[in-house]
């Protein structure tokens, strides 16, 4: 199936892979191919993804169906290759097709980055120091005045809610609109009881102290996960793959752009007032990718050595709840991104003594 393979080591603790995928098991990949394209093409009279293969693979262009087998394929045959050459790779490969026509060898070049010498200081000694700190020791207290200003914005939103339409249009804020006492609603049961279910304001007031304590918490624990992980890599040493660093930079744009969109604006409108291109953005971007690459590079040597992982069960419960909220994410996508998000959860669990 698997053509002869070339590896050639980069710069970089990266390599380049050199192979390909004979043209008779290429072209076994053409009814898989015509089923995930079918589930994505509209043909009148028909559901997606109940269309006769016939119907749907005169309607496709050829190229753009060798292109979806090309996917499956070299999907398929990246695990083996790593696998047979004994390559530990790390990250998203970046893959390039170089040759590709219908009765022919499907061939295609992998740059990927592998996993790099990283010579880690003590990082539990590190660790323990920064978790003895006397301010992440303090009892978190919860300041009343802040429990008496959730209570009272709470009562001005609900006063805002309840003017008369001709009084304020429709979406417009009043966060500088003061009202007296006696606008404002009484706090009491009935009160407390129109924002969720809660018997009286005793139990609501300590559920609002509860939920400031945590973000206390939250804000404690960030504060001190930070403090670990910039003391630890500080001391550690070993290059970054290029690649891993391009990645965060993607990272770090998309959700750029999804903030934007989030705001109303388009990536480019906001390009062009900030009077930058892309290219001078990324660049700018470049050393907290390192930096986010390198943390990454770091929990990843403490997981294999400390043998710290997520279960596949773990795993699968996160992935399952991401593809259920978002329709559109991607299962393979979902599942790597919940495998790394839980795997620095449990590292930095460990890390803390937890």
């Amino acid at each position: 199936m698997i053509t002869k393979t070339i590896i050639k080591k980069l710069e970089k603790s990266t390599v380049e892979i050199t192979s390909g995928i004979e043209a008779e098991a290429f072209a076994k990949y053409e009814d898989k191919a015509l089923a995930r394209i079918s589930e994505r093409m509209e043909i009148p009279g028909f559901r997606k993804g109940k269309a006769p293969v016939d119907m749907i693979k005169k309607s496709v262009n050829e190229m753009a169906l060798l292109e979806e087998m090309a996917e499956s394929a070299i999907y398929d045959a990246y695990p083996k290759i790593l696998e047979e050459n004994k390559i530990d790779a790390i990250g998203r490969p970046e893959i390039s097709i170089t040759k590709i026509a219908k009765g022919n060898d499907l061939e295609f070049t992998i740059k990927t980055a592998v996993l790099p010498q990283m010579d880690l200081p003590d990082y539990k000694k590190i660790a323990k120091v920064e978790c003895d700190k006397a301010e992440y020791k303090e009892e978190i207290k919860v300041d009343e005045e802040n429990v008496t200003k959730v209570i009272t914005d709470l009562r001005k939103m609900r006063t805002e809610q309840n003017m008369p339409p001709h009084e304020h249009k429709e979406g417009e804020e009043h966060a500088h609109h003061e009202f007296t006492e006696e606008e404002l609603p009484k706090v009491d049961d009935e009160f407390v009881k129109s924002f969720g279910k809660f018997e009286n304001v005793e139990e609501f007031t300590n559920k609002i102290r509860e939920n400031l304590k945590k973000e206390q918490e939250v804000i404690k624990s960030d504060k001190k996960r930070l403090a670990i992980v910039e003391a630890i890599i500080k001391d550690t040493k070993g290059e970054i793959p290029e690649i891993l660093v391009n990645a965060e930079i993607d990272k770090m744009m998309y959700k750029l752009e999804a903030d934007l969109t989030g705001m109303g604006f388009k990536m480019d409108q906001y390009m062009q007032q900030i009077n930058k291109t892309e290219v001078e953005m990324r660049h700018e971007m470049k050393d907290e990718a390192e930096k986010r690459a390198k943390l990454q590079m770091i929990v990843h040597t403490i997981s294999e050595k400390e043998n710290i992982k997520p279960t596949d069960e773990e795993i699968k419960l996160e992935a399952e709840q991401i593809t259920k909220m978002y329709k559109d994410a991607d299962p393979v996508r979902a599942q790597a991104y919940v495998e790394t998000m839980l795997t620095n959860e449990k590292v930095f669990a460990f890390l803390e003594g937890k």
